[in-house]
């Protein structure tokens, strides 16, 4: 193949079976082999010289891209487009390759995962047995709970699917609703309040955008039942940290699990350490079955990218 690729990605670069596809397709490719997480000049001296990467986490702007003028596109190795500067990459005539959805399953067990857990408490319970305490919470099953999905894409319908053997009742909410969708999983659409006030489990599933940033605030957690617990397998800046540490604290929140953090790693490990959190360092999409979908996506789009303009509209 023509071209000069670099995959900036750890994830990718370590693993065996995408690079082999990998240089099957474009001999020369370069990988991230140091396994840093590549940002500023390390970024840009990495990429310089290529005209696609594949990037995962890595952030994307106009400063980095007026020092790479040959780069010419980009491959997302994952799901999330919030690390992407759109409007800048359009302004320079970027192509892009995304492709939604290959880590749906992935993440969706996750949350179930959480959402078992945590009604059982069993963050609570191993704290306590490792500390030397023997005491039995009561918690409580899923089946017959009403589950709320705040957001209905790929990964909130592959959790819904995942929910039916439990017997619960599944609220949607999203500004696009998929009616279809909707009506063969058996979820009611509702609004966003009627949802959290109505859900025992909160399960949080929309893209970070500057119209989503902050939208779990003090206020609308204060919507949800004191019984009630908030997943987040999305984006860490969607969910006011300081605002769930607070209802947490109070008793106004039953628990959270969360895979992701406004920062990352957090610097504040006062959620890492509440013993009615459970916590996990952003491993939704970190299963072999997703990480091969994500990067065979990631390879194919070396070759099929789009106009950056075309997902400003999102």
């Amino acid at each position: 193949m023509i071209g000069r690729v670099a995959v900036a990605s750890r994830s990718f670069s370590k693993h065996a079976v995408l690079r082999a596809e990998l240089l099957a397709r474009w001999p020369t490719a370069r990988f991230n082999d140091a396994g840093a997480s590549l940002s500023g000049d390390a970024l840009v001296g990495f990429l310089a010289g290529c005209d696609r990467a594949v990037l995962a986490l890595e952030r994307v702007d106009e400063a980095l891209l007026a020092r790479l003028p040959e780069l010419k596109l980009v491959s997302k190795f994952g799901v999330g487009l919030d690390s992407f500067d759109l409007p800048a990459m359009a302004r320079r005539g970027l192509s892009l390759s995304w492709t939604p959805g290959t880590n749906a399953r992935s993440v969706a067990e996750l949350a179930l995962m959480m959402a078992l857990a945590l009604l059982r408490r069993l963050p609570e319970a191993q704290a306590d047995l490792r500390a030397g305490a023997w005491r039995q919470p009561k918690g409580g099953t899923l089946t017959g709970r009403t589950f709320g999905l705040l957001g209905f894409g790929a990964v909130a319908r592959e959790l819904a699917a995942l929910l039916s053997p439990f017997s619960a009742r599944l609220l949607a909410h999203d500004p696009v609703p998929d009616a279809a969708a909707a009506k063969r999983l058996g979820v009611s659409l509702v609004g966003l309040d009627e949802l959290l006030g109505a859900s025992d489990i909160v399960s949080v599933h929309v893209p970070l955008l500057p119209a989503t940033r902050g939208l779990l605030d003090a206020a609308r957690l204060g919507l949800m039942k004191p019984s009630a617990v908030l997943l987040n397998t999305a984006r860490g800046g969607l969910v006011d940290e300081a605002a769930l540490l607070d209802a947490l604290d109070g008793g106004r929140l039953a628990g959270a699990g969360l895979d992701c953090f406004a920062e990352e790693p957090p610097s504040d490990r006062r959620l890492l350490g509440h013993p009615k959190v459970l916590a996990t360092p952003h491993i939704g999409g970190s299963t072999e079955e997703a990480i091969l979908a994500m990067g065979r996506a990631a390879i194919a789009g070396l070759e099929a990218g789009r106009p950056a303009s075309d997902f400003l509209a999102r």
